[in-house]
């Protein structure tokens, strides 16, 4: 039997451009082997950052480097090269996105594969654009009756305005939120843009800097919980894996904290009262099927052991695959190893289309 090429996509246009090389390189491998390698042939396709699409021997080089194109090796980075894919194209038969962040995760690409007729691994364009962008997000869950924080939405022109209007953006902040909150930019994911503020220098700062990444803010109260994560696997009937519990020294989860080995540990299982996982798990599969996801997401929670509370913080529709990534562990403690994970999500994937 002629075995399916998969068109590896990777690399592309976000702050996380390293991390998607790194999550390919982990699936790629995992595709590749034992009898994954009777069913694959991967064909590594890398986005550069500036959007330009190169396959053959420069996208296997970044793919076993691990290392992205630097500006002096050759390539095309005129306009009309964004657009010209690279003729391997033509022949995948499924891809698969490992692109995480914006112009990737976000249903930009979805939409970009789904023109093209061929099937592809994970959530489709609306699922993707209301797991990428937070306020779309938070108005899902709560349709849903999903419990979240207290939250307020912010615009960049309410930042940068006139010296009338900030002030009192500040103030209202202040009066629904309090301190600590956290500020976050919309569409950004890995805790990128993210500051956690405690004071009114630091309110001011922190609007100021997420503004600088997007045009649209979200700003939260800050909860005193532990972080828990529970991976969700499939299509019309997805199940959901064991639950998992992050803890850290830091200030809170973020991006170095997430990517750096040693920086979080890993509990699977979280040490939860059976009631509690179950109840993680079942609104974990609500937030999947609330944004009509495929194949697979991670969704966070804050557990408030105080009150018993479970309140939703956000879905991940393409979560990392690196070695320190909860996704592909959480899986594994649940009984699905890697290999076989990656296998099931293509297979997924050709079901989906």
């Amino acid at each position: 039997m002629a075995r399916l090429r998969v068109g590896a996509l990777f690399g592309g246009c976000s702050g996380e451009h390293e991390v998607s090389i790194r999550s390919a390189q982990a699936i790629t491998q995992a595709l590749s082997s034992g009898t994954n390698a009777e069913k694959y042939e991967i064909v590594p396709f890398y986005i550069e950052k500036d959007g330009c699409w190169q396959a053959g021997e420069i996208a296997q080089t970044v793919l076993q480097s691990g290392q992205p194109l630097s500006s002096s090796e050759p390539a095309e980075n005129s306009r009309s090269a964004l657009w010209n894919l690279p003729a391997e194209a033509a022949s995948i038969d499924v891809w698969f996105p490992i692109l995480h962040g914006p112009n990737g995760e976000d249903g930009t690409v979805q939409g970009l594969l789904q023109l093209m007729q061929v099937p592809f691994v994970g959530c489709g364009v609306l699922a993707s654009s209301i797991g990428m962008d937070k306020l779309a997000m938070k108005s899902a869950f709560a349709q849903a009756g999903l419990a979240q924080v207290k939250y307020l939405a912010v615009t960049r022109s309410e930042v940068w305005s006139n010296p009338c209007v900030f002030p009192k953006l500040c103030d209202r902040i202040e009066a629904e939120l309090g301190y600590p909150c956290f500020i976050k930019p919309a569409n950004l994911g890995s805790s990128v843009g993210i500051a956690k503020v405690r004071s009114r220098s630091e309110l001011e700062a922190g609007l100021d800097s997420a503004a600088s990444y997007d045009r649209r803010l979200i700003v939260e109260a800050g909860v005193t919980a532990r972080e828990v994560e529970c991976a969700v696997l499939g299509n019309d009937q997805p199940r959901a894996s064991l639950v998992g519990e992050i803890t850290f020294t830091s200030d809170f989860y973020d991006y170095e904290t997430k990517y750096t080995s040693g920086k979080a540990d890993l509990l699977i299982p979280a040490p939860l009262p059976p009631q509690v996982m179950q109840r993680v798990q079942e609104m974990a599969i609500q937030a999947f099927q609330a944004i009509d996801g495929a194949g697979i997401s991670r969704v966070d929670f804050f557990y408030i052991e105080a009150t018993g509370e479970i309140l939703i913080n956000e879905i991940n529709t393409l979560p990392g695959f690196t070695a320190t990534s909860m996704y592909p562990q959480l899986w594994a403690a649940t009984g699905v190893a890697f290999p076989d994970l990656v296998d099931r999500l293509v297979q997924f994937a050709l079901e989906k289309r």
